[in-house]
C-alpha cells in the first residue's frame, strides 16, 4: 500500500483481501489467507494498514428493511430558504430516524435525502410533520423508489 498526498493505492493481495471481505464480512481470516497464499498474520497486519489509512472503516451486518414492514423507499430533494441554514437543517435530520442518507448537493435542491417509511401514508406524514416542520425548509419534492434494481460498492 503506498500513501500520496490526496490518494492511497493498494497492492493485489490487499485488493484480493478487500474482494473477499465484501463478499463476506464473517469470512475466517486463515480461509482467506489459504487461498490467497500468505499467513493470517499476513492478513491482519494488512487489514490493520487499510484501516489505519481509512480504505477500510469496520463491518456491518445488513438489515433487510422490507422484513422489518418498511415497504417504502423515498428520496426527497430539499429546497432551503437560503444556503446558510444547511448545517440546522442537517441537525435536525439527523434526529428523524427514517433519514438514512444525507446528501449536500449541487443543482435545484440544496439537500438530497434517502428516506425508508412503512408505507406511503408514513412518507407522507413524514414529509408534513417532520421535514417540512424544520426552519428554513422552503419546499421539497419526493421520488418513490418502485425497485432498487442494483446496489454495489466500488469494484476492486
Amino acid at each position: 500500500m503506498k500513501i500520496n498526498a490526496h490518494t492511497i493505492t493498494i497492492d493485489g493481495i490487499d485488493k484480493e483481501i478487500l474482494r473477499f471481505l465484501m463478499d463476506d464480512a464473517r469470512k475466517p481470516i486463515l480461509q482467506i489467507a489459504h487461498k490467497i497464499g500468505i499467513s493470517g498474520a499476513a492478513i491482519h497486519q494488512r487489514l490493520r494498514k487499510l484501516e489505519n489509512s481509512g480504505v477500510i472503516s469496520g463491518s456491518k451486518f445488513i438489515v433487510d428493511a422490507k422484513a422489518l414492514g418498511y415497504k417504502t423507499m423515498a428520496f426527497v430533494g430539499i429546497y432551503l430558504d437560503i444556503a446558510s441554514r444547511n448545517p440546522e437543517t442537517v441537525k435536525e435530520l439527523k434526529k428523524i430516524p427514517e433519514v438514512l442518507e444525507c446528501h449536500y448537493t449541487t443543482g435545484n435542491w440544496s439537500i438530497l435525502i434517502k428516506i425508508i417509511c412503512r408505507d406511503n401514508e408514513h412518507l407522507m406524514q413524514l414529509l408534513n410533520t417532520k421535514i417540512q416542520a424544520i426552519a428554513g425548509v422552503s419546499r421539497t419534492e419526493t421520488f418513490i423508489s418502485l425497485d432498487q434494481q442494483i446496489e454495489r460498492q466500488i469494484q476492486l
